[in-house]
């Protein structure tokens, strides 16, 4: 690692990495500033509770299968600020961050010293994605939203195709205490005249969505209309599929991916490539292409293993519609006979509503913290662990390694030395699993 990215990580942590200020002005100047690079090119808008960062991912791959040149945005990162900003599906270079933080950091030193609060670290990430997308250049942005929608840095583009993956209560101190409330912000990235593909909604999402749509003057396809999963099938890594899509059925796509929430997410990754490349019932997409940008499609610390014998996966679940998910994944795809739980989380989540839907999976739950300053206490976790669990299933350990350690050692003494079937599941937050991620992946 080079000095001088040393320099830039330095400074973007600096901007307070959670903290958020929710002002649009702040950065639409900065981007005039800038030359609005984010008109250079068209985008893919992503929003929802879970599934953003997967379907946004397969979305650039089938774009990329296509021949297309792509800029991908995502948040957070596992390892590296340089995962949140990829080109051609790769993360951008540390030269590349050098040079367009250099490019960026004299104006927003400006733009900071007009306001009483400086931008944010994720102000300045997508301020640092769009620049970075316009000198690549890039034929499209696939972009994903950090919180919420309407007030959300990313939301100074203009996109033409916007994806709603399924809307859950998240985030609620910011957003709202209910579905249509939180929902009213995330259609906030819908413009005029856009393509709207939306996932199967709660009752109380679709009506903001309608009416925004209306309001818009947006094309809506929704999953289960125009779209859908018409079948999967367990393989091994992952699953095969047949998509209906907007211009007709794609089989035989092998997804090297787990769950049936990860099959929505295709198929709504499938919509919007369709609707970008201006396929519809008169016209259908290359099935081979298809077929070779899913199967080259991933989704680091989603069902993510990264270790054997016990077999060790890495989850970033970290509210209840992400742990049913995974849970159900689980159940479905998996043949553990004995699984053991490490699990940190962030302390403004739900987290009795986590604990809930994983204490049928596991046999054993070891808590702990992760190294976000919003971390819940692994004490305090540990507590309301044991009003789920029962005390003889909790152990609590104050640090990742140690945690890790306890699991793979109470799921292989549990196993009696027969280590077929035996795993460890680490969940909770992206956080914890960035954490594990680097002891584990060493």
């Amino acid at each position: 690692m080079s000095s001088e990215y040393e320099e830039v990580e330095a400074a973007l942590n600096k901007r307070g990495f959670t903290r958020m200020v929710f002002d649009m002005q702040k950065i639409r100047d900065l981007m005039d500033v800038l030359g609005t690079p984010q008109r250079a090119y068209p985008a893919v808008h992503l929003t929802g509770t879970n599934g953003k960062t997967s379907t946004a991912r397969m979305i650039d791959s089938l774009l990329r299968a296509h021949g297309l040149h792509t800029g991908r945005y995502t948040s957070p990162h596992l390892e590296t600020v340089r995962e949140r900003i990829s080109l051609d599906g790769e993360p951008v270079s540390e030269e590349q961050m050098v040079s367009t933080y250099n490019e960026i950091a004299p104006l927003a030193d400006l733009i900071d010293a007009r306001n009483a609060e400086p931008l944010t670290y994720f102000d300045m990430t997508t301020a640092m994605a769009y620049a970075a997308f316009a000198d690549a250049p890039v034929d499209i942005a696939v972009v994903e939203v950090g919180l919420g929608g309407e007030e959300d840095a990313t939301n100074v583009i203009d996109a033409g195709v916007c994806v709603l993956t399924p809307i859950g209560l998240d985030h609620t101190e910011w957003l709202g205490d209910t579905i249509e409330d939180i929902a009213w912000h995330k259609v906030g990235i819908i413009h005029q005249g856009a393509t709207v593909i939306t996932a199967l909604q709660d009752e109380d999402a679709m009506r903001p969505i309608l009416e925004r749509c209306a309001d818009m003057g947006a094309t809506l396809a929704r999953e289960g209309r125009e779209f859908g999963v018409v079948e999967r099938v367990q393989a091994v890594g992952g699953q095969v599929l047949t998509l209906q899509g907007l211009g007709g059925v794609y089989d035989e796509v092998f997804l090297p991916l787990f769950g049936a929430h990860q099959a929505q997410n295709a198929v709504l990754a499938l919509a919007a490539v369709e609707a970008f490349l201006g396929a519809g019932p008169e016209r259908k997409l290359e099935i081979d292409l298809i077929r070779e940008g899913f199967a080259a499609s991933d989704s680091p610390g989603r069902l993510e293993r990264v270790r054997s014998a016990p077999a060790i996966l890495l989850d970033g679940a970290h509210n209840p519609h992400g742990m049913a998910a995974t849970v159900t994944a689980l159940e479905e795809e998996f043949s553990f006979r004995h699984l053991v739980a490490v699990i940190s989380v962030l302390g403004d989540k739900d987290v009795t509503g986590l604990l809930d839907l994983l204490e049928p999976a596991v046999a054993r739950i070891v808590v702990t913290q992760n190294s976000s300053p919003r971390s819940m206490p692994a004490d305090e976790l540990g507590q309301l662990a044991i009003a789920v669990f029962g005390e003889d299933r909790v152990t609590v350990k104050n640090t990742m390694p140690d945690a890790i350690a306890e699991a793979v050692y109470l799921a292989e003494d549990d196993a009696s030395g027969e280590l077929s079937g035996v795993g460890v599941l680490i969940t909770g937050s992206v956080v914890t699993v960035a954490d594990a991620r680097k002891l584990l992946k060493r």
